[in-house]
């Protein structure tokens, strides 16, 4: 196999007319790219369930935006990310699942991906182990990411729900109970 063409990742800025060209990329680079892409979305969700939510706006580049198909819902830029995410209930608990994604590399620098999810959520969690909850969200994510300075970041995120209802708030009782 004649590789004279193929692109290693980590050369591809000294061969800017090469940017656009993802069939240009070697096997292993494009995994590599590919995975990175799977990674980050995997990072958004952990870190909204299980970190500090406000800390999903350094997953996306400066100008990123994240966005509701449907209503009038969209954060543009970080500092606004920032604030939106961290501004969510101190007493939330909530876990997400992600499943069939699906990235597509657009050029060496660029990609799309689509991804399934499903969101178990309620508020007034103090702790402990609650008893199965129904979703409270099913839906999926269109992403569009930019490689920078050598990282993969969210540019946009838009979200696509299928199925959705409202969060459950658990009774200071249920919340002791754990029920």
């Amino acid at each position: 196999m004649d590789t004279t063409d193929a692109l290693d990742p980590r050369d591809r800025r000294d061969r800017p007319e090469l940017l656009g060209r993802p069939d240009l990329l070697e096997p292993v680079g494009r995994l590599i790219a590919e995975r990175a892409c799977e990674r980050l979305i995997v990072e958004f969700v952990q870190t909204l369930d299980l970190g500090e939510p406000g800390d999903v706006a350094e997953l996306f580049t400066p100008d990123g935006v994240w966005e509701w198909a449907e209503g009038d819902r969209r954060i543009e830029g970080r500092d606004a990310l920032r604030a939106y995410f961290a501004g969510r209930p101190a007493d939330r608990l909530s876990r997400r699942l992600c499943t069939n994604i699906l990235v597509t590399l657009t050029s060496a620098s660029t990609a799309t991906a689509s991804t399934y999810f499903t969101t178990y959520r309620v508020d007034g969690h103090t702790g402990g182990m609650l008893p199965p909850r129904l979703p409270v969200q099913v839906g999926r994510y269109e992403d569009t990411f930019r490689e920078v300075e050598g990282r993969w970041l969210l540019t946009v995120r838009e979200l696509f729900l299928d199925f959705a209802g409202p969060t459950e708030r658990l009774s200071p009782e249920d919340a002791r109970d754990g029920a």
